[in-house]
């Protein structure tokens, strides 16, 4: 199959690779032995893989929750000793800082990720890391020169100061996570997820929530917004010194010095140049409705971004699990093509309901307690914002990680007209909707943008190779489960005190799991995701083997 755009090798065939390659799996779906592994190339890569992206999965989810407890801690710090409004330019600060760090290393994360696997000699890998290095922290280091520079320009554009002045401390920020975030990349495509973690999911909010702490201790009873701004700014510029400190040894051990080989660099920066553009329209996707809304109602961002946080919130998963996907997706479809990645989407995408279900009919089933629970009263009052912006993070999460499979089988024309479209619904409804509605126009702005972008990408991998979730086993346990399940949280769940929603949290995941063995709803994914747990336990699980054995029905005829 030749590649869209001609830009990459092709998913069958990486730079340097032998001629002749595993061809991929006929249109008409998985074999039986590759299916479940009897053996099969593909049945041990399916099975491989899936141990990887759960391990990875698993890891980074309570990472992400690590982050969200720091970040919880610190919003309830600043928000209680700063202003309203200044609170509202410090959410919008952060905001377009983050547009700037999905951005400023020009695609190259993103390909480095994908291309590490690909390649065929440790020659290429040299190549290939040394010019992200070199190309993505000089793009590191402009991107936080040019946002100090501009920052007075855009704070009077703004008509708020105080938006001048938090960019300022923000450039710090940008530059220093820019580059983190490319390190952390390398070691992502090579299948670790440590470095993402450690430093950018735990260390550095742990940072700033310290930093923000010694600042209340130092002038008890407040935080100011300037002190604020620094913690941000010195948490990010710890962060990359400690990631640096942490790759010097390891990346020596994975490439020792050696020759290098040009045409490496030269692919690489071809692949990155389109998903510079794809990073910039989904993360204008991602956030052009916050910061459409700062121009129009800057006093509603901090609001806004709270039921917004929750909304990500129900993305941890598919976000974890898209991290970790990439690299082992380009590496089997290199080795074995496509029946081993239907295997993986499909069971990957089924499990993660267990987490993003409970969140998605918490939240919009029962908005205003939530949100009490998460933030205090002060916020309970703002539901559709929270109501919009988590049915459209629920719907994502069904549909998977298809824009990461896009990537690995290198598809970026299609990516990058996905996110093209993506972020000119996003602007587009946000202009329409914001300036009348405000919040509520943005949660709109926001949730169909993100919902049409997963939508194409899962249609294109569905039609062209047949990568969906969409099976009885998970389709079954999903309906069962959220649809009395639901109707008895929006019954009972009013009269709930506040503690409660946890326990009824884990209750939902746990009726996910019940009925999905009181159905028997389990195939081929299923069970070599149990042997990968297995291996990751160290120990059999007997009593789970049994529920997740075939039926006779299905068992091979001997």
């Amino acid at each position: 199959m030749r590649e869209e755009g001609g830009v990459g090798p092709s998913p069958e065939r990486g730079p340097g690779t032998p001629s002749r390659t595993p061809e991929p799996a006929p249109a008409g779906g998985t074999t039986g032995t590759e299916a479940t592994g009897g053996g099969s190339a593909a049945g041990s890569d399916a099975r491989g893989g899936l141990a990887s992206v759960t391990k990875g999965t698993l890891f980074l989810i309570v990472a992400t929750l690590a982050t969200v407890g720091f970040t919880f801690a610190a919003r309830v710090l600043i928000t209680r000793t700063v202003s309203k409004l200044e609170y509202s330019a410090f959410s919008f600060d952060l905001t377009l800082a983050q547009v700037l760090v999905a951005v400023g290393a020009l695609g190259l994360p993103l390909a480095i990720a994908r291309s590490l696997p690909y390649a065929a000699s440790d020659d290429e890998r040299r190549a290939m890391v040394r010019i992200s290095l070199w190309v993505g922290g000089a793009a590191a280091a402009v991107a936080g020169a040019a946002l100090w520079l501009l920052a007075p320009e855009i704070g009077s554009a703004l008509g708020s100061p105080l938006i001048g002045e938090g960019l300022r401390y923000f450039a710090i920020a940008v530059s220093a996570l820019t580059a983190a975030n490319l390190l952390a990349s390398v070691f992502q495509g090579y299948s670790n997820v440590t470095p993402n973690a450690i430093f950018l999911q735990i260390a550095n909010p742990a940072l700033f929530l310290v930093f923000l702490g010694i600042a209340f201790v130092a002038i008890p009873g407040r935080i100011s917004y300037v002190a604020a701004l620094a913690s941000y700014a010195l948490a990010g510029a710890v962060t990359l010194g400690a990631l640096v400190a942490y790759t010097v040894p390891r990346l020596a051990h994975h490439l020792p010095p050696g020759p290098e080989a040009p045409e490496a660099r030269r692919h690489l920066l071809r692949l990155a140049l389109p998903l510079f553009v794809v990073g910039a329209m989904t993360s204008l996707a991602n956030s052009g409705d916050t910061l459409v809304l700062g121009v129009f109602h800057s006093g509603e961002v901090g609001t806004y971004t709270a039921s917004l946080t929750l909304a990500r919130l129900v993305l941890i998963g598919v976000g974890s699990a898209a991290y970790i996907l990439l690299p082992v997706a380009s590496g089997t479809l290199r080795v074995s093509g496509r029946s081993p990645v239907r295997l993986i989407y499909a069971t990957i995408t089924k499990w993660l309901m267990v987490f993003a279900l409970p969140l998605t009919l918490l939240f919009v089933l029962l908005p205003s307690r939530s949100l009490d629970f998460v933030y205090g009263s002060a916020y309970s009052s703002v539901v559709l914002p929270l109501e919009v912006t988590v049915l459209g993070a629920g719907a994502t999460t069904v549909l998977g990680p298809a824009s990461t499979v896009l990537v690995a089988l290198g598809r970026t024309r299609q990516l990058l007209v996905n996110a093209v479209v993506s972020a000119v619904v996003d602007l587009g409804l946000a202009i329409l909707l914001v300036p009348s509605e405000g919040y509520l126009g943005a949660a709109i702005a926001w949730s169909v943008s993100n919902l049409l972008f997963d939508v194409i990408c899962l249609a294109e991998i569905a039609t062209s190779d047949e990568i969906h979730p969409f099976r009885r086993t998970f389709l079954l346990p999903l309906t069962a489960t959220a649809l009395p399940v639901g109707a008895l949280v929006y019954l009972l769940g009013p009269r709930l005190p506040l503690w409660a929603l946890p326990p009824v949290g884990l209750g939902i995941a746990a009726v996910f799991v019940g009925v999905t063995l009181a159905t028997r709803s389990f195939d081929d994914g299923d069970r070599l995701l149990l042997e990968s747990v297995e291996g990751i336990l160290g120990r059999r699980l007997p009593l789970v083997r049994r529920w997740v054995r075939p039926r006779a029905e299905e068992r091979p005829r001997t």
